[in-house]
């Protein structure tokens, strides 16, 4: 069967899958999977494909998700700004704050830092593959202000696209006081975008729920789900061509202060501005659960396509992790019920 296997085309090998799994004496793989891999990441996949990245490093400030690849499997994101070396800390998909406590977790050249301190679960399955961490944010004497739990979910889009779900959950450590999130434009979850994608370095442009097109039409304004389109160069038939994709990204209605004000700019970044009116405490007693997902797809932003996404999105219940119950795993993520 092995020889048959490598000989069969794509289409065929899907219909024999059931009788490869019984010859194997197990199942295939699923459809989405989290790979570990060295130097401190996690690879997202579907159907083999990578989609993102999970960076946990030591050489970076925080934790970081790059690349972000859209339906030709092409970045849709970078890392760092086109024309700005002291924007790098614009590192393609990334959670930051600029002042916590008095400390900025925003900019690299500041001592706030974010450490994954471990991972908790890596689930994969046919519909979603989920990534649990556990993250801790430092000041620069080494205290703990905050413990984010982050879970992270991969997911196939109906319309040849792909989904990012993040939940991030911050929670005070044990003996502190409440943590202040103070006010800000920037923070808590943004994406910098490919170069060619951005209205200024490239041919894209933003375009928001509210009917809303550009950074001065947008910037600061409340909405439900913020999008960047525009060309990724492929490769067709050995040459250089044009495509259009882009990344919707969805404030779920859930969260404290939704709808989200959004800090964008036309030179290729956005980002949902959690503290953009008023700071925020996080209390003890009641962890901030945040909810967003970002969508990759194909051609132009369809707005009617866009609104069914985030109404399933409204309805998709949250992730909850506990102690897992099957053997050799410590912990388990599942949707709330």
């Amino acid at each position: 069967m092995s020889a048959m296997r490598q000989a069969l085309p794509i289409a065929l090998l899907l219909s024999l899958a059931p009788l490869i799994a019984e010859e194997s004496g197990g199942d295939l793989p699923p459809r989405c999977e989290i790979i570990p891999l060295a130097d401190h990441q996690f690879s997202f996949r579907i159907d083999g494909n990578e989609i993102t990245r999970w960076h946990h490093g030591p050489n970076y400030p925080r934790p970081f998700f790059f690349p972000f690849n859209g339906p030709s499997g092409v970045s849709l994101t970078r890392m760092g700004h086109p024309g700005a070396p002291n924007h790098d800390h614009h590192q393609s998909i990334w959670f930051a704050h600029n002042d916590v406590e008095g400390q900025n977790f925003w900019a690299n050249s500041n001592n706030g830092e974010v450490r994954q301190k471990q991972w908790l679960a890596i689930q994969d399955g046919d519909e979603e593959a989920i990534l649990a961490v556990l993250l801790g944010w430092y000041d620069p004497a080494g205290t703990e202000l905050l413990e984010q739990e982050v879970v992270a979910a991969i997911r196939p889009a109906s319309d040849g696209g792909h989904e990012l779900e993040i939940q991030s959950t911050l929670k005070v450590p044990e003996g502190r006081e409440p943590t202040r999130l103070e006010k800000t434009n920037f923070g808590l979850l943004a994406v910098r975008v490919a170069k060619s994608i951005s209205a200024r370095f490239g041919g894209g442009g933003l375009a928001n729920s509210e009917s809303a097109s550009g950074e001065k039409s947008i910037f600061g304004k409340q909405a439900r789900w913020m999008d960047y389109s525009g060309p990724v160069a492929v490769t067709r038939d050995g040459r250089r061509a044009w495509t259009t994709e882009g990344i919707t990204f969805f404030d779920h209605p859930e969260n404290p202060n939704h709808p989200s004000h959004w800090h964008v700019r036309d030179d290729g970044w956005m980002g949902a501005s959690f503290c953009f009116a008023e700071g925020f405490d996080v209390a003890p007693d009641s962890p901030l659960t945040l909810r967003y997902l970002l969508r990759a797809h194909a051609g132009d932003l369809d707005p009617d396509g866009t609104e069914e996404v985030f109404q399933a999105f409204s309805r998709r219940p949250g992730f909850v992790v506990g102690k897992a119950s099957r053997p050799h795993h410590q912990f388990g993520v599942k949707r709330a019920e």
